[in-house]
């Protein structure tokens, strides 16, 4: 109640006048008219900590013409996350998702429908979806290990996002998407994730290469889901999954969603449910192979729940808490998203400090998880800070912020959490893996934040044979 009562209090005293409260502190360094932007572009996560251990819980820089502020700490990500649409505003923000989800969707949608459209996503996240889901995430890391074979080398990031790619194609969208996953869905959906960039925030409907790739890519997939829609109307076939859900839902006036609008929606989902999953995947294989000793009881873990369990269940899952706990960790190390961006369409107040209207509010979860007074040793992995006594997440409602916050926090978190937990309960079951080289740098140049590439793993299927079923 005390965090609540500080956000409605400050929300308050933002419709104050703005003559007695102080301007933001600069981050110092900045450059004539371009301002901070070579130091983010190079390095944005030591630049925005640079800004924390300077100023504190709000800092001023300047990207090109663009004004932000940094909110960092619990205290200030109250404030960040508990502000109404109209005064912080995430649609003025991330149009740059337009062009891949399409018209009427998501950030393009009036509030209400896109409050709607969420609404339908709320079936496909229930505990009955998660069951079925399960299993499926049981046997699409079971196709993938059959291909891997004895021994060999693997690309991590690549196969992981092989992977989730057909999680999630068959968990969100339908079969019949999974199964053209090889027939060219798998190609489109990377041109789209490659439209998400740094140059397409600022500039979506730029002419270059991404952008044009990107706009090919989402006709290809408007028609490949367009055929499957046209195929079930024509049979009457009417399987259990969320386009299926989408085909039949009705906004509350009674219309029905067209099809871009399905396509659209479905692309929001299989985003939020498929690339910070693959990215936040590769990083807990890779920190799980660096700690040798949490690795073992993440092992001895799954020894003792699958000699009880017949099969990997949603229920099985649950029991891992040991393996989340790592995911957990990763989640905190490496944040898929680095910074989370609102636009002030009204001044914010906090604490002796105005955010004027026009600024661009940021929090960035790559430095908010690494604050010594919220996280012990911050830069150490250490998964048992999540487990009691410790529960270092739990003193603040807003410590842990990977999956974001308020309303616009992320609904497939606990989707994103059982897909990383059956994978790797997998794999690791099946295989012993080792990374030869140096423990990889994050990629800056991506929006969504995996290691630099290639990262190699070599694998050597363990003889004692697979006890996880």
């Amino acid at each position: 109640m005390g965090h609540r009562s500080h956000s409605v209090a400050t929300l308050r005293s933002a419709r104050l006048s703005p003559t007695a409260a102080k301007a933001v502190p600069v981050l110092a360094g900045g450059w004539p008219l371009i301002g901070h932007l070579l130091d983010f572009q190079k390095e944005p996560v030591s630049m925005l900590s640079r800004g924390w251990r300077e100023h504190g819980e709000l800092v001023r820089f300047r990207l090109g013409p663009r004004e932000f502020v940094l909110f960092t700490g619990p205290e200030a990500h109250d404030l960040y996350f508990s502000a109404p649409d109209d005064q912080l505003n995430a649609k003025a923000v991330y149009q740059f998702t337009v062009p891949i989800f399409g018209r009427g969707v998501a950030y393009d949608a009036a509030p209400e429908i896109m409050d709607e459209q969420l609404g339908f996503l709320f079936p496909a996240l229930r505990e009955a979806a998660m069951r079925r889901f399960a299993r499926i995430m049981f046997e699409e890391t079971s196709l993938f290990a059959d291909t891997l074979g004895e021994d060999g080398e693997v690309d991590l990031p690549a196969a992981m996002n092989e992977l989730t790619v057909n999680i999630a194609s068959r968990c969100l969208i339908g079969e019949e998407v999974r199964d053209q996953v090889d027939a060219g869905f798998a190609e489109a959906y990377h041109d789209l994730q490659k439209g998400i960039n740094t140059l397409g925030f600022f500039l979506p409907r730029l002419p270059i290469p991404a952008h044009r790739s990107r706009d090919r890519a989402r006709r290809r997939v408007a028609e490949l889901f367009g055929r499957v829609m046209t195929a079930r109307r024509l049979s009457g076939a009417r399987p259990d999954d969320f386009m299926q859900t989408l085909m039949h839902a009705r906004y509350k006036d009674g219309r029905a969603l067209s099809d871009d609008e399905i396509t659209g929606i479905l692309l929001t989902v299989l985003f939020a449910g498929q690339h910070t999953s693959a990215v936040l995947a590769t990083w807990t294989g890779l920190e799980l192979l660096r700690a040798p000793s949490y690795l073992a009881r993440v092992r001895d873990e799954v020894q003792d729940v699958y000699r009880e369990a017949e099969a990997m269940s949603l229920e099985s899952l649950k029991r891992q808490v040991t393996l989340e706990h790592a995911v957990r960790e990763c989640e905190r190390l490496h944040p898929p998203l680095i910074m989370l961006i609102r636009k002030v369409l009204k001044p914010v107040r906090y604490r002796d400090y105005i955010v004027p209207a026009g600024t661009l509010a940021m929090v960035s979860p790559a430095v908010s998880h690494r604050l010594p007074h919220v996280f012990a040793d911050p830069e150490r992995f250490c998964p048992d800070r999540f487990a009691p006594p410790a529960c270092e997440d739990k003193q603040h409602q807003y410590a842990l912020i990977g999956f974001g916050g308020g309303k616009h926090r992320c609904m497939g978190k606990h989707f994103a959490y059982l897909q990383l937990k059956a994978i790797w309960t997998v794999l690791l079951d099946r295989f012993d893996f080792h990374l030869d080289t140096a423990f990889p740098a994050p990629n800056y140049g991506s929006w969504v934040t995996g290691p630099e590439t290639p990262c190699l793993l070599r694998y050597r299927r363990r003889s004692q044979g697979s006890i996880v079923r």
